[in-house]
């Protein structure tokens, strides 16, 4: 994997996080996994839920990371809407790894299920909805470790396939 020359950026939706209530623990384990996969990652933007989220990831996409991987706004609260605000800029979606996400995730708790949110593609860069809990954070990026760089590659134009 060329990861040397990819960069990734961190999406944290809380608004308790970003008014300071609380600090978010889930960013640093996404954070530490990217760098361990050989990507150039910044510091993780922190927004409040809704609409902030889609100004976030629109600006984010701007600087055109091969991956952008959001944390928080998953579930059912009535201002958790990181999935409506990720939908519309997708290209392409990316149902199975979700539903791999949801399906590892339902091993270690039934509340796996009620989490929401989109894997999928907009221009160049990955991006996925992650829920804003640690654990589910580790369940998801076990899925994600073996395929995350076939899947920058595929998504780069390679032809890869295995």
């Amino acid at each position: 994997m060329s990861g040397d020359s990819r960069s990734a950026a961190v999406l944290v939706a809380s608004t308790r996080a970003a008014a300071g209530v609380y600090t978010d623990r889930s960013a640093p384990v996404i954070s530490a996994w990217l760098a361990a996969h050989g990507f150039a990652v910044g510091e993780p933007v922190i927004v409040p839920d809704g609409e902030p989220v889609g100004a976030a990831l629109r600006r984010l996409l701007g600087e055109k990371p091969a991956v952008i991987i959001t944390t928080g706004g998953t579930g059912l609260s009535p201002d958790d809407a990181t999935p409506e605000m990720t939908e519309p800029l997708l290209d392409r979606q990316i149902p199975g790894i979700m539903e791999a996400i949801r399906a590892a995730g339902r091993m270690k708790t039934p509340h796996a299920a009620l989490s929401r949110g989109h894997a999928g593609t907009a221009g160049r860069t990955f991006i996925i909805n992650l829920p804003g809990s640690p654990g589910g954070v580790a369940d998801a990026l076990e899925v994600l470790d073996p395929i995350i760089g076939h899947l920058c590659e595929q998504i780069e134009g390679g032809h890869g396939h295995a």
